[in-house]
């Protein structure tokens, strides 16, 4: 057993330049340790993927599911294929929306829209709801938006202590009025859910700007920490063009 030991460590000492120190400790593990760091490896390989076709599976079910007590069922595939075939509710919510844009783009669509816009700002209560729903979705679709254009740090909810947040918009209005320094409105998101969280209106010069993209921000959030974003300033320039190449293809 002693030869055996020594044998494997003089193994490992002629392959010490060709390995890493995390092959090497790996080489030692026992066969126990192997499989459990297999075991390990395997969840992390399959789980998100395994995760988003289960994620697609129920949307496509339920968009399915939602068409089908829409049109008859003569206009579903099912009823002439002998198997289930996903994703042909989705199909149809995709024509339905273009064929609204093409109807909301003509004349005779801008005259029904400006007309229900008219009755739904006259209805109490539901105005209000209609109204911010609406902004909401303009300031998000709309390419020149200015929703989430930064990713900055700040020392929230106290001193000493420090949130991600997103750059929504510089302040203006009244707000910016009865402020004496420059100010932009910042969202603090809540982990794991960056939907919801808080509205901040926070002097310029208290904000430290990150380098870091908003995708790789939003990440960072919804990981609760545990996708942390490289940092580009201790990165060479090529690294650096690297790293923006592939999430500008990300994006398109």
């Amino acid at each position: 057993m002693g030869d055996e030991k020594k044998g494997m460590k003089t193994i490992l000492e002629q392959l010490r330049p060709h390995l890493s120190d995390e092959e090497i400790e790996f080489k030692k593990l026992s066969l126990a340790g192997r499989l459990r760091n297999y075991l390990f490896a395997g969840i992390l390989v399959t789980a998100p993927l395994g995760l988003t076709i289960y994620l697609v599976w129920i949307f496509l079910q339920f968009m399915d599911n939602q068409v089908r007590k829409i049109l008859p069922d003569e206009y579903s595939p099912d009823y002439y294929l002998p198997v289930y075939v996903p994703g042909f509710g989705l199909i149809i919510s995709i024509v339905f929306f273009i064929f609204v844009g093409w109807f909301a783009r003509n004349f005779l669509g801008r005259m029904v829209i400006n007309l229900y816009e008219y009755v739904m700002s006259r209805v109490p209560v539901i105005r209000h709801i209609y109204s911010a729903i609406k902004q909401i979705a303009e300031t998000i679709m709309a390419s020149q938006s200015q929703a989430f254009r930064d990713v900055v740090l700040l020392e929230y909810p106290r001193k000493g202590i420090w949130s991600i947040a997103f750059v929504t918009n510089t302040t203006q209005g009244e707000v910016q009025r009865i402020t004496d320094e420059e100010t932009i409105n910042v969202f603090v998101p809540t982990t794991p859910n960056p939907t919801s969280g808080f509205l901040l209106f926070v002097p310029k010069k208290d904000a430290h700007f990150l380098n870091m993209t908003v995708e790789e921000g939003i990440k960072l959030v919804v990981s609760a920490g545990i996708i942390a974003p490289p940092d580009r300033e201790m990165m060479t320039q090529e690294a650096i063009d690297k790293l923006d190449s592939e999430t500008e293809k990300k994006e398109l």
